[in-house]
């Protein structure tokens, strides 16, 4: 989850991916969820979870959900290693793209101008960026 205003459908996805575990007969060890952003490399749940060998499947909803940029080389590890990545939703939205620059534009921002600012930046150089193209 990329923010606290999002937490309510946290419950919503721990569902789905509970349900489309079941309906596979995977077993779920366990749920871990963690709100931040998927550009953030300090994500503590993810790390103990790609840390513990005991773990050979995660299950994601969306692959952005895990890692914005990236995600094929931890699948790639996680495969040498005889783990694996599974993605409940793999289809990519074409809404993406401008989803993931606007949450490397609001990243950005807030290193430069602080974290109360940096959302608005952002929205207004992905407005004005996309206008341009249209």
């Amino acid at each position: 989850m990329s923010s606290a205003d999002q937490k309510a459908d946290l419950d919503r996805q721990v569902a789905r991916v509970a349900t489309w575990c079941g309906e596979r007969s995977l077993p779920v060890g366990r749920v871990v969820t963690e709100v931040g952003s998927a550009l953030n490399g300090d994500r503590r749940e993810l790390s103990a979870l790609l840390g513990d060998p005991g773990v050979s499947t995660i299950v994601v909803e969306h692959r952005g959900r895990f890692a914005r940029f990236g995600a094929e080389y931890v699948e790639a590890v996680l495969a040498a290693h005889g783990r694996r990545l599974l993605v409940v939703d793999p289809v990519e939205v074409d809404d993406d793209l401008v989803g993931d620059m606007t949450e490397i534009l609001t990243s950005l921002c807030a290193r430069l101008y602080g974290h109360q600012t940096a959302a608005d930046r952002a929205r207004r150089a992905v407005a004005a960026a996309t206008e341009d193209a249209g």
